[in-house]
């Protein structure tokens, strides 16, 4: 299919014209394999944000945010570990528009963590908006965002296997951000989803899937990635050793229910925490600083995430954002 077949199918899905059993045959055409193409990804990806409620600030806020997010399922069992990049972003100056939901394959979505963390997942989207504008942090919870999905998910949970609706979260930010840090369950997937991040007007990207097929920068390991800036592409790979960070196992970074998670966030803000669970947040977050345009590069960006737990901003910008989001 070509970008404008995709998308009118895509229309036709969103906007209820298929019964059950037609969405159920589109939806099996839609397996996610090495099959699946760019073009199929960012029709999906733009019609289904077109079909969200937008959280709209002002445009010069808007050109700020940055979302740090993965697509989940790779099944490794680690803590929530862009969400915890996603607060320590914020505590170092990142205007971060946070998109996620509860677990779908994990015992511990990024929902459920930031409500075990205190964080209300109920807002609705002027109280977004305000948590946004006063804390520089705000979580939209995916269900309150996406409306269409309620009809389409039913008959998606029908299909075992997985299906482009894997991948499409990330993609799909009702903030409309233009910088994006994700994480994706398979390498394969790196290149053809910063392509359709290109095609969909992102500024500023970076894609990323471990050797061992975590949607994180791991360190266990090279994590592969791809680089979009300024409507240019670019493939490497990252080995966290170059840049001082001690390989770990994977073990070393599992993590357990939301209130495990939530525990750990508060102690890697302590600098209380492993030395394998601070460093694979600290990899991560110079990462998502050099797309938000903060850090020239990791080693830039390793000291800026070190000084923002060492100087107590994260564990402070934590609290403000709980205090805040309560009382709106």
């Amino acid at each position: 299919m070509t970008y404008k077949e995709a998308k009118k199918s895509f229309e036709k899905l969103f906007n209820h014209e298929l019964n059950d059993a037609q969405m159920r045959e589109f939806l099996l055409s839609l397996a996610l394999d090495e099959n699946t193409s760019v073009e199929s990804l960012a029709a999906a990806a733009s019609v289904m944000r077109a079909n969200a409620i937008a959280l709209r600030v002002e445009e010069d806020l808007r050109l700020k945010l940055i979302d740090i997010v993965g697509t989940g399922g790779d099944k490794i069992g680690s803590f929530n570990i862009s969400s915890t990049v996603a607060l320590l972003c914020s505590a170092a100056g990142c205007y971060v528009a946070k998109h996620g939901s509860r677990s779908v394959t994990s015992k511990s979505g990024s929902a459920d963590m930031f409500e075990s963390l205190g964080v209300r997942l109920d807002l609705n989207i002027e109280a977004a908006k305000t948590l946004l504008e006063e804390t520089g942090f705000t979580f939209m919870f995916a269900q309150n965002y996406h409306p269409a999905m309620k009809f389409i998910m039913p008959v998606r949970k029908t299909i075992p296997n997985k299906t482009i609706f894997n991948v499409l979260g990330p993609l799909t930010n009702p903030a409309n951000t233009t910088k994006i840090m994700l994480g994706v369950f398979d390498k394969s997937f790196v290149p053809k989803i910063a392509e359709a991040l290109k095609i969909n007007e992102t500024k500023s990207a970076m894609v990323v899937s471990s050797r061992e097929n975590m949607d994180e920068i791991s360190i266990s390991g090279i994590t592969y990635a791809a680089r979009l800036m300024d409507d240019t592409i670019t493939e490497f790979e990252i080995d966290p050793q170059n840049y001082g960070i001690k390989k770990a196992p994977l073990e070393a970074i599992v993590g357990g229910d939301a209130n495990f998670n939530a525990a750990l966030v508060h102690k890697i803000f302590a600098n209380n925490a492993t030395e394998a669970q601070r460093d694979i947040v600290l990899i991560n977050v110079a990462a998502s600083l050099i797309v938000d345009g903060m850090a020239r590069d990791f080693q830039d960006g390793l000291q800026i995430a070190r000084e923002t737990i060492f100087s107590k901003k994260a564990a402070e910008k934590l609290k403000q954002i709980i205090k805040v989001s309560n009382s709106l």
